[in-house]
């Protein structure tokens, strides 16, 4: 059991927030520690639970610069690539595939 404050789904005091809300508002958690978490309960699974960050203490968004889109733009291109037959597919390769589907098609 955690020793931070636990709050029930949608039951979150004003003033906290989770990352993605952050994000949504243009914000990052900035280096601060969790704060509290939410817990939603589900049948005959473990809750999911999330983190909860103040949003006085967020901090903005870094810019993206040049170099960190060249750095996406190059890692997206990378997980486009087929290494079976070194074409771009269009889309992400499966990684259960490995391959793109025309090559996964053929090998059977």
């Amino acid at each position: 059991m955690s020793t931070l404050p636990t709050y029930r789904w949608r039951l979150a005091p004003d003033g906290l927030a989770t990352r993605r809300q952050l994000r949504a508002m243009g914000l990052r958690p900035g280096g601060q520690g969790v704060v509290a978490e939410v817990c939603r309960p589900r049948r005959r699974r473990d809750p999911l639970v999330a983190y909860l960050y103040r949003i006085d203490l967020a901090r903005p968004v870094r810019p993206m610069t040049p170099g960190r889109t060249a750095a996406l733009a190059k890692a997206m291109r990378a997980r486009r690539t087929c290494p079976v037959c070194r074409r771009d597919a269009g889309y992400c390769i499966p990684r259960s595939l490995g391959m793109c589907v025309p090559c996964s098609d053929s090998s059977c």
